[in-house]
């Protein structure tokens, strides 16, 4: 305790209070954006590499994809309840509450990688022979499964040590984690898909334990630069007992994005079951679009990422114009993005598919429409994603939660199984697009609303 008076007297200048917007944007926003784009480059090398084993070899991990997601969902989610939380009780300057925040978060970590041990340990076969009944598929697939679930630690405390580094607008630092893991995860890649160097060829499984390997590297590096570099935050474990006050906290926020984004793993699981009624092939390509698109959509959440802990500590500070600003810029600079990945899907996409994923005539038959066609919705896109994360930095998730269920759940994939049995594939790929559209109309009406109701009265 008798530290706190000590700190209240040196951090009230941080930086999110009182920097210009568009710097401070800048300067939070691009070290993430930067980290990202190298996260869809390892994500496009790994499925590059296996795609050159077989396109069954690419299937299975594609597949697996709802499985990472929904880790990724549970960790991010948590995450943003995390940040959202300690970002505002440093604007507040409780700083005690600030490091309950931190601790409890990681003790959530911990908690959600057991449970996926479990799930992956026990259900990883099961898995694929409900999706298919392809041998080959199957055993790629739940080796890839098991690995990724088993050794799952290194995902969730990587991401909580991030936000814990966001929280306090030490963005650079994570640039330089997540790129590091995932460069040795891009090296490590085909040495062990291939058997190089004396290695073992371990095929699909190779490129199980290069991820994991990486996001240990990540992990460690993280827990360095917390320790060592982020000293508005203690994380000092000793003694630590759960706080079910500020869990609660953080899950309120928490729990509306996590089950905002798992409904992602559970819509990519249902478009996987509809476009496996017509090929493999089908679901391969709807794999590689992930992706690709992440790519592009990797920036935006990056920006995401410094853009939360900006409106989240300004609330805090009850500092109305600076949110407006942030949110505002934040849209444009989304919307920018968005545009040049709509010209890239547009204008390459053979080269793409064929030049990186060594395509057949059947998936680039197959591929060029449907990339074309699903890259309609990144005209909207940048918006909404936006919009879902100015609802979660001010403490109200349950908008996000909405826009995303009626989006994936209520649009896509009924749209989807309609376009399949009505018309043919090649219909299956609008129910996108006409989703964007319906999220668009939905974050405009609740971003309305919630200026109104948080906003506007500071």
């Amino acid at each position: 305790m008798t530290d706190t008076p000590e700190k209240a007297v040196s951090i009230p200048q941080n930086k999110m209070g009182i920097m210009p917007i568009p710097k401070l944007l800048i300067t939070m926003s691009l070290p993430m954006m930067i980290s990202m784009l190298v996260q869809a480059l390892y994500n496009i090398v790994d499925s590059m590499f296996v795609a050159q084993l077989s396109e069954d070899a690419l299937t299975a991990v594609s597949l697996a994809f709802p499985v990472q997601t929904l880790m990724i969902a549970v960790s991010a989610g948590t995450g943003v309840g995390i940040n959202a939380l300690l970002s505002r009780n440093l604007g507040e300057e409780d700083y005690e509450s600030a490091n309950n925040a931190a601790k409890n978060g990681l003790f959530l970590a911990f908690v959600s990688y057991v449970l996926f041990a479990v799930i992956g340990g026990l259900g990883s076969r099961l898995f694929f022979v409900m999706q298919t009944d392809n041998p080959v598929i199957i055993k790629y697939g739940t080796q890839y499964m098991m690995i990724i679930t088993l050794c799952s630690i290194g995902i969730f405390l990587q991401i909580t040590f991030e936000r814990l580094l966001q929280s306090t607008g030490k963005t650079i630092y994570n640039m330089i984690t997540q790129g590091t893991g995932a460069i040795i995860n891009i090296i490590l890649d085909p040495i062990l898909i291939f058997g190089l160097f004396g290695f073992p060829k371990l095929e699909v499984a190779g490129a199980a334990i290069a991820t994991i390997i990486g996001q240990v590297t990540a992990v460690s590096m993280s827990i360095y630069y917390n320790t060592k570099k982020n000293k508005e935050i203690d994380i000092n474990l000793r003694h630590f007992r759960p706080h079910w006050r500020t869990i609660s906290i953080i899950y309120k926020v928490g729990i509306p994005s996590i089950i905002m984004q798992s409904i992602g793993s559970v819509m990519t699981f249902g478009m996987n079951k509809i476009l496996l009624m017509f090929s493999s092939t089908a679901a391969a390509v709807f794999g590689i679009y992930f992706k690709l698109q992440s790519f592009i959509f990797m920036p935006v959440f990056g920006l995401n990422n410094g853009m939360i802990p900006i409106i989240a500590f300004n609330y805090g500070a009850k500092k109305k114009d600076r949110i407006k600003q942030t949110a505002t810029l934040s849209i444009l600079i989304a919307i920018g993005i968005m545009l040049i990945g709509l010209i890239i899907f547009q204008t390459l996409p053979e080269f793409l598919l064929v030049n990186l994923f060594k395509a057949s005539e059947n998936m680039v038959a197959i591929g060029v429409p449907a990339l074309r066609i699903i890259s309609l919705s990144f005209l909207f896109a940048g918006f909404c994603i936006i919009a879902g994360s100015v609802f979660q930095a001010l403490g109200n998730g349950v908008y996000s939660l909405i826009v995303s269920a009626a989006r994936q759940l209520l649009v896509i994939l009924p749209v989807a199984y309609v376009f399949a049995k009505l018309f043919g594939l090649s219909m299956v790929w609008w129910s996108i697009p006409i989703a964007e559209i319906v999220s668009l109309l939905l974050s405009s009406i609740l971003l309305k609303r919630i200026y109104k109701l948080k906003v506007e009265p500071l």
